[in-house]
This record gives structure tokens, sequence and C-alpha cells, in this order.
């Protein structure tokens, strides 16, 4: 009797802990369906879609032939103009956090300008009414150095005309100054995310206000507002194509001009729609990287 009674046990254990798994492995199953990325299989078939349009199709491949040279311009002017940007916001942005009324109220000033004109007026703005007017200062100024007798600084100023600025520099100064503002905004947001007692140890150890800020506050500030910041320069190179109406040949500019001049507006539109697509998920993609290895590295 004794026997029989283990074994009966024993193999209601198996059973029960059969169902457990078989259980388990559905609900791990479900778990792995739930989380792969299915939105990124539909956008890779929209590639492989577009891709075999591109190379059947002519109309197709004429409009990606004549739009692959504005990717260059469009990634050369967004990663200049992103790079300015970050020093012009690290330097607003510490203003934002400064004790100094002048210095703190001049910061908050220019990122209300900018935070209340639409981006596009900016651009306008920036690259047909500001550039122009300082070239005119600078010009006016060498006219000054020369009356006085300094022709040697003053003949190069005065020659300065505002045909001498391109588009191009244009673009890149107007993007720069407009999302200097929204890097600002992050880097203050950083700024103060770190815990007041960070400053107050760096304090106690000597440091004075630039120094702790320097050496304690912004390493932590920064890392820790790095998938904001990779997420700004995906925003600016989907921006960066309002500079096409600048005339900039950029790869919007471009797709513009061969619709308008073909009439082949799917082609045109869908080709570009793709190619802005795969840039941004491209770069989403290592943003989620660096944002995943920044979590990693904040837990050890």
């Amino acid at each position: 009797m004794y026997p029989a009674s283990m074994n009966i046990i024993m193999q209601a254990f198996l059973n029960q802990r059969k169902i457990y798994m078989e259980k388990s492995e559905r609900r791990n199953f479900n778990v792995r369906i739930n989380e792969f990325p299915w939105w990124l299989m539909i956008i890779a078939l929209i590639f492989i879609v577009t891709i075999i349009l591109i190379i059947n199709t002519p109309t197709f491949n004429e409009a990606f032939t004549t739009m692959c040279f504005g990717i260059t311009t469009t990634i050369t002017i967004t990663l200049i103009a992103y790079g300015i940007s970050l020093i012009i916001g690290l330097f607003v942005g510490l203003g934002r956090v400064s004790k100094r009324v002048l210095v703190k109220n001049l910061a908050t000033f220019y990122i209300e300008i900018i935070r209340g004109i639409p981006m596009l007026v900016l651009i306008f703005f920036i690259a047909l009414v500001v550039i122009p007017g300082t070239v005119e200062l600078i010009s006016l100024i060498g006219e000054k150095f020369i009356e006085i007798g300094w022709t040697v600084i003053g003949e190069p100023l005065a020659s300065i005309n505002i045909r001498m600025v391109s588009m191009s520099f244009r673009a890149i100064v107007a993007l720069s100054i407009t999302y200097g503002a929204f890097s600002a905004e992050i880097y203050r947001a950083g700024i103060q995310s770190v815990h007041p007692g960070q400053t107050e140890a760096a304090r106690s150890q000597g440091m004075s206000y630039g120094q702790s800020m320097r050496h304690v506050i912004l390493p932590q500030a920064i890392r820790n507002v790095l998938p904001a910041i990779g997420n700004d320069f995906i925003a600016m190179l989907k921006d960066s194509s309002l500079v096409s109406l600048l005339a900039v040949r950029d790869v919007t500019h471009l797709a513009r001009l061969y619709a308008g001049g073909s009439f082949r507006f799917t082609e045109a539109y869908t080709i570009l729609a793709v190619l802005y697509l795969s840039m941004t998920i491209i770069l989403s993609l290592v943003v989620k990287y660096i944002e995943r290895r920044t979590s990693i590295n904040g837990e050890s």
C-alpha cells in the first residue's frame, strides 16, 4: 500500500508540474508576442516595397536618383546646426539656473521669444531679416574704420555684402538659434534633476560655483538628458525640411523641384517620406540604445 500511494502522489505531482510548465511556456510565449516590435516589421515592409519600386519602376528610380544628392546637404546642415545649438543651449541653460537676475532674465527672454514664434516664421526672420541686417551693420562698421584710418580692418569689413552669405549658411544659423532655446530647456531640466546635495557636497570641498557646476553637476546632468538630446536631434532632422523654402538644395527642395517639373507627385513625395522615415528610425534606435545603456550605468 505504501509504495502504491507514493506512486500515485508522485504521478499527481508530475502532472501538476507538467501543467504548470505548459502554462508558464504559454505565458512566456504570449509575453514575447506582445513585446515583439511588430511596428518595426511593418516599417521594414514599407522599406522593402519602396526598394522594389525603385528597382523595378523607372519613375521611382528617377525620383530617388534625383533626390539622393540632397541627403548629404540635409545631414550636413542638421549636424552642424545641432552642434552649434548644443553650445548655445549650454550657455543659455546655465543662464536659466543662474542666481544673477540680469543673466537669468536675458536667458528667459531668449527662450520665450523662440518658443512664442512659429518655426517657419523664425527661419524666415533670421535668414531674411537678422542676417542681412547684421551684414549691413558690419559693412557700416568697416566704413567707419576706414574714415578713422584703420583701413587694414575697415576694408575687409566694408567689402562684405549679403550676396556673400549663402542660403545654406543662413539656414544653419536659423536652425542653431531656434534649437538653442530648446536645448537650453533640456540642459536646465538636467541640471535641476541633480540632487541639491551634490552641489552642497562640492562646495563643502572648497569648490567654487563654476567648479562644482563643471566637475560635479554638468556631467551628471548631461548623462540624464542624453535621450532628450537625441530626440531633439531627430526633431531638428525633420524640421530641417523647412529650409527648403530658402532654396537650400536639401532632399525636400529637390523633391519639390522634381515633382514640379515632372508632375510625378506620388513618386517624389513617397520617396521623400521614406527617406526621412529611414533616417529617423535609425536615429530612434540609436537613441533607445543610448537610453538603455545610460539606465544600466545609472543603476550600477
